[in-house]
């Protein structure tokens, strides 16, 4: 990631899934995708049925998502504060229902006691609250990453299929035509036309 050049210097806003080397960077804020949250939490819920804070606690995040759009991408501070109350609430209730691990069970002195997908979950959303939650008070943050996501699922898909690229060259112009068609679909342009102008272009003299 470092090698990239972007996130040494990268000021902005982050919106990344928890892993552990985007915290490593402190000059950017940090956002949380709540599409892995939901995913999570829907798991959890699934896995083990005595775990209703999960389903509360999806219930809540898809709920404020909705208030958000519906308020213009921005909530108002009152209506805001009375989610995040709503939030810790339900985290509250949850360590009765996903309680830490018994620290007397501790095989080692060196670590931490291994904790459940829930109580791990549950600790996340605890400590991170407020890059959870920053979509909320900040119109600049998404709900999700997905966008991000999805920009870079082809290349997922091709490597699942092929492997690897032949040659360095082949995987630069794959990259080159998937951005190209990626900013397309973004602007609205029909991906048929869009490939139509791009060889016009090409075939055009210098």
């Amino acid at each position: 990631m470092d090698s990239i050049g972007i996130l040494p210097q990268f000021r902005g806003i982050l919106c990344h899934d928890h892993l552990k080397a985007y915290y490593t960077y402190t000059r950017c804020t940090h956002a949380l995708c709540n599409a892995h949250h939901l995913r999570e939490l829907e798991g959890v819920w699934e896995e083990d049925k005595k775990q209703p804070w999960a389903k509360e606690m999806k219930a809540l995040l898809e709920e404020i998502n909705r208030a958000v759009k519906d308020a213009g991408g921005l909530l108002e501070n009152g209506e805001s504060e009375k989610y995040r109350q709503r939030y810790r609430g339900i985290l509250q209730n949850a360590e009765a229902e996903s309680p830490p691990p018994d620290e007397t069970n501790r095989k080692g002195k060196r670590g931490r006691v291994k904790r459940t997908k829930a109580r791990n979950l549950l600790e996340r959303l605890r400590e991170y609250e407020g890059d959870v939650l920053r979509f909320m008070d900040n119109k600049n943050v998404p709900f999700t990453n997905n966008l991000a996501e999805n920009d870079i699922r082809m290349t997922k898909v091709q490597q699942k299929i092929s492997g690897c690229f032949r040659s360095l060259d082949g995987a630069k112009i794959f990259c080159l035509i998937r951005s190209y068609l990626s900013t397309c679909r973004k602007q609205g342009v029909n991906l048929s036309q869009a490939l139509r102008i791009r060889y016009c272009r090409a075939k055009l003299p210098d």
